[in-house]
């Protein structure tokens, strides 16, 4: 999990649920989720939180807040550009990724 500065910065928000490919681990899923904050979040200068949940019934939620939903939409679209953000992708059954964004309005 990545936490930088409060919530008063948060603007917008970027979520998505999925399922995971039929073999793939939880364990799998969070080492990778990992390693894509190591290696390509913490290069997002404006990033205040990015997290991975788990939901009932085998869905996970991997969340972003940043400054703006402009900004959020923009590190998702910096996610198809990266090796390590690639190797996450793959791990996720494509037909079930639901994403949205989200700005902040109080």
């Amino acid at each position: 999990m990545i936490v930088n500065g409060g919530m008063q910065g948060v603007g917008g928000l970027e979520f998505a649920t999925f399922r995971l490919k039929e073999g793939v681990t939880e364990q799998a899923l969070i080492a990778l989720s990992q390693r894509v904050e190591a290696e390509f979040l913490v290069q997002q200068q404006a990033l205040i939180v990015h997290c991975l949940l788990r939901g009932a019934d085998g869905i996970y939620a991997d969340m972003v807040m940043a400054p703006s939903q402009a900004l959020a939409e923009t590190y998702c679209q910096q996610w198809l550009h990266n090796e390590v953000a690639g190797e996450y992708l793959a791990l996720l059954e494509t037909s079930s990724v639901n994403m949205s964004f989200w700005s902040r309005i109080n």
